[in-house]
C-alpha cells in the first residue's frame, strides 16, 4: 500500500456520512457491538444509489461476515443481507420501472455478492436463480436498447464462468448472452462511450465457452 493511501475498506466508506462510517468501521472490527441487520440495510440502500460502491460492496460484506463468524459464530449480518436482496429481487421489475440506475446498481451489487459469498467454496444456492434471472433480464430486447443496461450486462458477465461451471442447467443463459452481445456488436451499442469498452477482450473470452 502506498504511504498515505487509505485502506480499500476505508476508501469505500468515504461516500458515507460520518455516523455511518463509524457504524461500518465498528461492524468490521467489533460486529457484536452494532445492529447488524441495520448495517445490512445501510449497505444495500447505498448500493442501490451508488453504482461505484455497488461494484465493491461485496468485499466489505464478506469482511463483516468473517468478523461476525470469528467473534460469535453467528450469521445475523448474512441473513439480513440475503433477506434484503430477496426483497429487492422480488420487486425487481418495479425497481427497474422506477429507477433504471437503481436497477443497474442492484444487479451489479447482487453479482458482486455472488462472487464473494461462498459455502464450501461453492456459490450460495440462494443467489443462483436471482443472479440468473437478473442477467437474463438484461439480455432481453427492451434492455439491450438502453445503454445503462447493456453496460451492466457487459460488466457482470464475469459471473458466467461460475454459473456455467457449477450450474450446468443455466447454460441457456450463456447462449442467450452470446446472442445479446453479438446483437450489440452488430449495432455498435457495446462500443459506445460509457459502456465499459475496456472490458471487451476479457468479456468476449468468458463468453466463448457458450458458443
Amino acid at each position: 500500500m502506498v504511504m498515505g493511501e487509505p485502506r480499500r475498506e476505508e476508501y469505500k466508506m468515504q461516500s458515507f456520512d460520518a455516523a455511518t462510517q463509524q457504524l461500518l468501521k465498528t461492524a468490521l472490527k467489533d460486529p457484536g457491538a452494532v445492529d447488524l441487520e441495520k448495517v445490512a440495510n445501510v449497505i444495500v440502500d447505498h448500493s442501490l444509489q451508488d453504482c461505484v460502491f455497488s461494484k465493491e460492496a461485496g468485499r466489505m460484506c464478506y469482511a463483516i461476515i468473517q468478523a461476525e463468524s470469528k467473534q460469535a459464530g453467528q450469521s445475523v449480518f448474512r441473513r439480513g443481507l440475503l433477506n434484503r436482496l430477496q426483497q429487492e429481487y422480488q420487486a425487481r421489475e418495479q425497481l427497474r420501472a422506477r429507477s433504471l440506475q437503481g436497477w443497474v446498481c442492484y444487479v451489479t451489487f447482487i453479482c458482486n455478492i455472488f462472487d464473494y459469498l461462498r459455502v464450501n467454496n461453492m456459490p450460495m444456492m440462494a443467489l443462483v436463480n436471482p443472479v440468473y434471472d437478473c442477467l437474463f433480464r438484461l439480455a432481453q430486447p427492451d434492455s439491450l436498447s438502453k445503454e445503462e443496461e447493456v453496460g451492466c450486462l457487459w460488466l457482470n458477465s464475469e459471473c458466467l464462468p461460475t454459473v456455467r461451471g457449477d450450474f450446468r442447467g443455466h447454460h441457456l443463459l450463456g447462449r442467450s448472452l452470446v446472442g445479446a452481445f453479438k446483437a450489440c456488436h452488430s449495432t455498435g451499442q457495446a462500443a459506445r462511450p460509457g459502456v465499459y469498452p475496456e472490458q471487451s477482450a476479457a468479456q468476449t473470452s468468458r463468453l466463448r465457452g457458450f458458443e
